[in-house]
């Protein structure tokens, strides 16, 4: 798990260089269709993270609600990733 925090922390400080490159596009008033393509690159690397990143939840906090003996915090937990996608669905 610990590796995996640490992985995604590089990803996202990757990703933080990538937007600053995307600035500089910006400010030298580059092709608008290669900045667009490198937004596009950033969103799927944001998009690989949250999938990381839920993939652990579920397999780390959903089993433990799930194999819990609490039905609210199961429910409370179900709900959480409803949200997650419906929020997702939004954009």
């Amino acid at each position: 798990m610990e590796h995996e925090h640490t992985e995604n922390i590089q990803r996202l400080k990757t990703i933080e260089g990538h937007i600053r490159g995307i600035q500089r596009m910006l400010e030298n008033d580059q092709y608008c269709i290669d900045v667009i393509r490198q937004i596009q690159a950033v969103q799927s690397a944001l998009n690989k993270i949250s999938a990381r990143i839920l993939d652990g939840h579920l397999n780390t906090c959903l089993l433990n609600a799930i194999q819990g003996d609490d039905p609210e915090e199961r429910q409370r937990v179900l709900n959480e990733i409803t949200e997650v996608f419906q929020t997702a669905n939004k954009v």
